[in-house]
């Protein structure tokens, strides 16, 4: 088996056609793996293992890395438009890479064509491709604000001369705000992350009118710790209105019958208990989805399920929607079947 023998033994002309082969193996097996993907999209099979969504899967599932599940996500994509791109990536002639950039450039009328130019290209030479095919207008001239390269801001107050040797008072340090074009968050040690983003001018503004004001709680003015304070805010607001947490919650009250409203208070169990995740489990285990939750009735509205803790669970966007046309699906079938079986003979 090639994929566990030593090659020490191989002569040179041996080895490189030994690696030329399995390079061909390589393009037939990820051609093979997208066009999987592509019906495994279409079912959408995903759903029903347990996973919100094929990026999920692909990553979880399939343990692919996050760049190697995209790339093979948006070439089965593109291949369900084009399937010449199917017979591409099995040569060899184009690459995964290739396919996501130009596949949002690819037309009925032009696919062959772009494809043929992109032959064996790299990647730069994609990007002068995809320029030829839709150029972008001249950039225009601007005027803005460079960023501080400083890390600091030293502020030193003057001190009249007395004639007695007087210490110096600490300077002020300021933080500088660093402005980069795209937001970025770097981990830089356990515990440790470097936060990038562009702000405006009236976000600015509002950070140093805020500097300002909390002078005496924070004399430094760190943005780090300002941010961190604005977010807990956030958070706050947001838990109180997504999951009702507050901190004197008013005494429990029970789910109306027959209505669809779910008390703060089963918000609160339901949130709790599910811990700020999407509960609904598949054949591989529980889906991991934090993101887009939705409260889920287990016995549907629509069949009598009451809005009770018991009865409720969250579910992601995704998850939510695939159990409710099932349930609606087998209800079709099960009329169905009842008005066939009632029908005169």
């Amino acid at each position: 088996m090639t994929s566990i023998q030593s090659f020490a033994h191989l002569s040179d002309d041996e080895l490189l056609a030994t690696v030329k082969r399995l390079a061909a193996t390589e393009c037939r097996a990820t051609a093979a793996l997208v066009r999987s993907l592509m019906e495994l999209d279409v079912r959408q099979l995903y759903l029903g293992e347990g996973y919100s969504s094929l990026f999920t899967y692909c990553t979880q599932a399939l343990h692919l890395a996050e760049g190697a599940a995209y790339n093979r996500i948006e070439a089965a994509r593109a291949a369900r438009r084009f399937p010449a791109i199917l017979a591409a990536l099995e040569d060899g002639s184009v690459t995964l890479t290739t396919v996501r950039l130009l596949a949002p450039h690819l037309t009925a009328e032009n696919h062959e064509n772009v494809l043929a130019l992109a032959r064996h290209k790299g990647k730069r030479e994609v990007e002068e491709l995809i320029a030829s095919l839709r150029p972008l207008p001249p950039v225009p001239s601007t005027i803005r604000k460079l960023p501080d390269h400083r890390q600091a801001l030293v502020e030193t107050k003057p001190v009249a001369h007395t004639g007695m040797s007087i210490a110096p008072s600490p300077p002020v340090v300021t933080p500088a705000i660093r402005m980069v074009p795209r937001p970025m968050e770097t981990p830089l040690a356990p515990e440790r992350y470097k936060l990038q983003f562009t702000i405006s001018r009236e976000t600015h503004a509002k950070l140093r009118r805020v500097q300002a004001l909390a002078r005496h709680a924070i004399p430094s003015g760190d943005p780090a710790e300002i941010f961190d304070r604005a977010l807990t805010l956030l958070l706050q607001d947001l838990e109180r209105r997504r999951c009702a947490a507050v901190t004197s919650p008013r005494a429990p009250r029970g789910a109306a019958s027959g209505s669809r409203h779910i008390p703060a208070s089963v918000k609160r169990e339901v949130w709790r208990r599910d811990d700020g995740r999407c509960a609904y489990t598949g054949r591989d285990g529980r889906c991991t989805e934090r993101s887009f939750l939705e409260y889920h009735h287990v016995q549907p509205y629509a069949a009598g399920g009451a809005a009770t803790a018991a009865n409720i669970e969250l579910r992601c966007q995704a998850h939510n929607a695939y159990e409710a046309s099932v349930f609606f699906k087998l209800e079709a079938s099960t009329w169905w079947k009842s008005q066939v079986s009632e029908a005169p003979r």
